[in-house]
């Protein structure tokens, strides 16, 4: 009897249940039996990343609970097998052997043996560097980080002396050629880190100059001794605090700028462009910011020292009445010669190495704006402690002097 004809509803619902059940995924199983040799744990359905969430809680029961001098692992029903089935099962393995069991694969295809080796092979090396990490002794936390800071100051001192010795060698503008070098390329620096800050430092040493003024004559006050705070600001301003501060402002201002400059020029591969040229880098980008700085930070000094004095003088003047006409005549007694040079004689070292600390910063940068950001700060970071130390040396070697 032939069969009726199927209507096209029926062969829709057929076919939606075709596509289910090829869509359906085979569930991972694990079977655990006793035998006489041990243990057989049989696995089998896919073991893949979809479905494996389903049978982990069962692996690690089986972790805990077998307990067999040997444990075979049969593959023969396992179907699909991706890295996160592998990681289960090769868990399940090192736990065992961690335990002193043997386990022991079976039915296991080439593919499917080469990719279980692989995880294998990464879970134990992460298992090593956790047992490693129990972390080193006391002694080692201490003294490595010292270590590593040693290391680092004397990496830059090397690249801080290569680059004064190459500026002062080289300052010709090509390799093993005798070439001037650029007068143009000096004063457009010296431009860039001198006059333009010439505000900020007068404003800034104004401010300094009047606050140092107030308060040496609010305490001077209570000894009768008011008028000796133009001793304290003449001194004060022109032996330290004026060279010192000017050199701070300039290490933040005109040294980010040169680390930030030779640092993009560095990550454009610029730097090795001028190398292939034939072109002496440290006598291209260092050497007239070198001689800038060199120039202008004993004149941003003088502009320095004489705003503090005005805001000094006009401080006092308003504060405790001592007029302009008596703290020039009290400052003229207060200060000599040897004041104003022992002050003066710092700038240019602290151009120096505002300079040299910048530019080792930059030739260090890297590939990404992370590493320019980083060494943008850490030379201002460096340039500012290596000149109030070299500051506070000064400061002992006038006292050993007497100067």
């Amino acid at each position: 009897m032939p069969l009726p004809p199927r209507s096209d509803s029926d062969n829709a619902a057929s076919a939606l249940e075709l596509n289910r059940a090829v869509d359906e995924p085979n569930e991972p199983r694990v079977d655990v039996r006793s035998t006489e040799s041990g243990t057989s744990v049989a696995l089998a359905g896919d073991w893949q990343l979809y479905c494996v969430s389903e049978i982990d809680a069962t692996m690690r029961d089986l972790e805990q609970s077998i307990s067999s001098k040997q444990v075979i692992v049969d593959f023969a029903n396992v179907g699909k097998v991706d890295t996160s089935g592998a990681l289960i099962v090769e868990r399940l393995r090192d736990h065992l052997e961690q335990r002193g069991l043997e386990v022991v694969y079976q039915s296991v295809g080439e593919d499917l043996n080469t990719l279980l080796d692989a995880v294998g092979n990464a879970l134990r090396v992460e298992y090593e560097e956790e047992s490693d990490g129990a972390g080193p002794g006391i002694v080692d936390r201490i003294l490595a980080p010292v270590g590593r800071l040693t290391i680092s100051f004397w990496e830059d001192f090397v690249a801080a002396m290569y680059i004064l010795g190459s500026a002062v060698r080289g300052t010709q503008l090509k390799l093993d050629r005798s070439a001037g070098v650029s007068p143009a390329a000096i004063v457009s620096q010296m431009d860039h880190t001198g006059v333009r800050a010439v505000p900020i430092i007068a404003l800034m040493s104004f401010l300094i100059g009047g606050i140092i003024a107030q308060q040496g004559a609010f305490q001077l006050r209570y000894f009768g001794a008011e008028i000796f705070v133009v001793d304290l600001v003449g001194i004060l301003q022109l032996r330290e605090i004026g060279v010192l501060l000017t050199a701070i402002m300039i290490a933040g201002r005109s040294g980010s700028a040169i680390t930030a400059e030779i640092g993009s020029m560095k990550m454009r591969e610029e730097v090795d462009a001028l190398k292939v040229m034939g072109l002496n880098p440290v006598g291209v980008l260092v050497f007239p910011r070198l001689v800038a700085l060199t120039v202008m930070l004993p004149a941003l000094t003088v502009v320095a020292n004489f705003a503090a004095l005005i805001g000094a003088g006009l401080t006092t003047w308003v504060y405790s009445g001592i007029t302009p006409d008596t703290f020039m005549t009290r400052l003229r007694e207060a200060i000599d010669m040897s004041t104003i040079v022992s002050g003066m004689i710092k700038a240019p070292f602290m151009a120096l190495i505002i300079g040299i600390v910048s530019s080792v910063e930059g030739l260090k940068v890297g590939g990404s704006a992370e590493s320019l950001g980083r060494h943008v700060t850490s030379a201002v970071v460096k340039a500012i402690f290596v000149v109030i130390l070299v500051d506070g040396l000064f400061a002992i070697f006038y006292g050993a002097i007497d100067f």
